[in-house]
């Protein structure tokens, strides 16, 4: 088994960082802070993440800094948070240097340090496929405090401008009873040309819009894509009917504003006692040459049907 490239490097814009690449992919994760995975690419290829270089997308104050002296960035790239949102909880300044590890020969995990304010510590397993460019993602979340905690762990991925997401929405055949959630946050207007509705799926074409726009859906078949730069990312998780989930138990959730989009993923809502931990896995695929952006919303939807294993 063949593995893979793994090296620290000096980043012109995001200081330390390490890169795995196996001849297929590219990512890149930060160790000044974050953790962010703030890179994804084919060999060569453009970035997929979203990154705010000019680092605009910022939050202070007590509401978003509980320990005082510090501020919230959005960075970039792939992150864990917990849910149901909750200011500063959710939001805590993630910008202290991150530990890493080699994990066999073509994985590595990201440990930043333990949460002061919440008594969490996260962490971001990667591990490369050794013969499709699969990816496997695992994010885990342990309960450091002294006492339970509720909450779901919550993978976000930030998409560069200008793409195309698909998100299936089928469900299961119920007769006269509903078969899928389709949830929508107070800024969202129902009329956002963006959004477009198939028969089977969503498509949102990011871009600009009256305003930001986020839905949920139970998205019971665990995938989400996203075409820009030529290349199409896929990830699935697996999502569980009838689960316990936050935001009137939707385990997929789609942000977009002007600037980039998100495909956010959710494990269940638990208790977790002191000293336990909670694991959300994702799966990605980088299709190299598969424009989702060509053609109509439906094209766009048939032509991704394809890859979904």
């Amino acid at each position: 088994m063949p593995g893979a490239l793994i090296e620290v490097i000096q980043h012109p814009r995001w200081g330390k960082c390490v890169s795995l690449s196996d001849g297929q992919v590219e990512l890149m994760a930060t160790l000044d802070f974050g953790p962010r995975i703030i890179h994804l690419s084919t060999t060569k290829g453009k970035n997929l993440f979203f990154e705010d270089v000019d680092d605009t997308l910022y939050e202070s104050g007590e509401s978003f800094d509980p320990v005082g002296g510090d501020q919230w960035h959005i960075y970039g790239g792939h992150r864990l948070w917990t849910s149901p949102e909750r200011i500063p909880r959710t939001t805590y300044p993630d910008n202290e240097p991150v530990e890493w590890a080699q994990v066999g020969e073509r994985g590595i995990v990201l440990r930043p340090a333990v949460e002061r304010w919440t008594q969490m510590a996260k962490e971001i397993e990667i591990q490369l496929s050794s013969d499709n460019g699969a990816i496997t993602v695992t994010h885990r979340v342990t309960n450091k405090g002294a006492w339970p905690i509720n909450f779901a762990p919550w993978a976000l991925s930030v998409m560069s401008a200008g793409g195309r997401a698909v998100v299936p929405m089928t469900g299961s055949d119920n007769g006269l009873l509903p078969n899928r959630r389709f949830i929508l946050w107070p800024y969202c207007r129902l009329n956002d040309p963006r959004i477009v509705f198939t028969e089977t799926a969503v498509v949102v074409n990011q871009g600009e819009g009256p305003t930001p726009y986020k839905f949920g859906t139970d998205n019971e078949a665990g995938w989400a894509a996203y075409s820009n730069h030529g290349d199409t990312f896929i990830k699935h998780y697996r999502s569980i009917a009838g689960g316990t989930y936050p935001d009137f138990g939707v385990s997929f959730e789609l942000y977009t504003s002007t600037r980039m989009l998100e495909l956010e993923t959710l494990g269940e809502l638990q208790e977790v006692e002191s000293g336990h931990s909670v694991e959300h896995i994702e799966m990605w695929q980088v299709v190299k040459g598969l424009d989702l952006r060509q053609g109509s919303e439906q094209d766009a939807v048939d032509q991704v049907k394809a890859y979904v294993k």
